[in-house]
């Protein structure tokens, strides 16, 4: 081989060494890496089956014990022929709706006030919703009992004004659940936009708060409204000292007498309060088009 063959089988032209680094670099590759799989994946998997099976375990023994009496089926005929049953459940589900506006009404204005204007507030605020987690609440009504009990304010004179002591006093509890569903749907808006824009086009803080943070609070709400009427559903203490006709003391009172008929009931009214929920949910989320901001549409 000559000199002038080896210097051009060694040098390779200029021109065409970028292009073909380029081309090397670019070519797509044949074995794509697949993303490692984590190997907690089977250890999550057996805590998720446990968790349901925490749930679901007891439901099934209540339901299994129910059919024990006979003839079959006897504890959920009497009942759902029981009028105090059905009485007692609606009573409560009143309360509970009652309850939610209530909460609804003070929670909100309150959380979008201290994150709008107030921040410093917010601890303040805070502890004071999460005082429900350390008073008792038999406390709780033995507190409102000795207040309201005589004048000036005899609210236990009358069955209203019973009843009004028990909504106030589910209000109280439903503190920590609503505020914090409201503070956790506002972090996700841009409030102060949103209220530069509304005032802008007119609205008043009323407009303002029904017109634009509600409607993007519609998911934060249903699940503050679910916490709310589990808690109303199943709350013994403060109904049964204020002597009023709910639904777990009604729970209660079966119990000791008919175990059967105790367990159906808690059966039958697990089934309604999940009822009323996904009723909740469909009316809260049935309305989508709605105006994000006063003045249009």
């Amino acid at each position: 081989m000559t000199a002038q063959e080896r210097s051009l089988t060694v040098a390779p032209n200029p021109a065409y060494a970028g292009t073909a680094i380029a081309d090397e670099v670019l070519a797509p590759t044949t074995k794509t890496a697949k993303p490692p799989r984590s190997r907690w994946v089977f250890v999550w998997w057996i805590v998720f089956i446990l968790g349901v099976l925490y749930f679901i375990l007891p439901l099934i023994g209540t339901v299994l014990f129910s059919l024990r009496d006979r003839p079959f089926l006897n504890a959920y005929t009497s009942i759902l022929g029981d009028p105090q049953f059905f009485a007692s459940l609606g009573y409560s589900f009143i309360v509970g709706i009652i309850t939610i506006i209530l909460s609804i009404a003070l929670m909100v204005p309150t959380a979008y006030w201290v994150r709008l204007r107030m921040p410093r507030a917010r601890p303040i605020v805070e502890f004071v919703t999460l005082l429900p987690f350390v008073i008792p609440p038999i406390v709780l009504v033995f507190g409102l009992i000795s207040t309201y009990s005589h004048p000036p304010l005899p609210f236990t004179y009358s069955d209203i004004g019973s009843t009004a002591l028990l909504v106030f006093a589910y209000v109280v509890l439903s503190f920590p659940y609503m505020y914090r569903a409201v503070d956790t749907g506002l972090r996700t808006m841009d409030i102060r936009s949103l209220t530069e824009a509304s005032q802008s086009l007119g609205a008043g803080w009323f407009r303002l708060i029904v017109d634009v943070i509600l409607p993007n609070l519609r998911v934060a709400l249903l699940a503050g409204a679910f916490l709310t009427l589990a808690i109303v559903i199943g709350e013994f203490t403060i109904a049964n000292f204020l002597a009023r006709p709910a639904f777990a003391p009604y729970l209660s009172l079966l119990g000791s007498n008919y175990p059967y008929q105790q367990a159906a009931v808690a059966v039958v009214s697990f089934a309604l309060t999940w009822i009323a929920m996904a009723l909740i949910a469909v009316v809260g989320r049935g309305s989508r088009n709605r105006i994000t901001v006063t003045g249009t549409r």
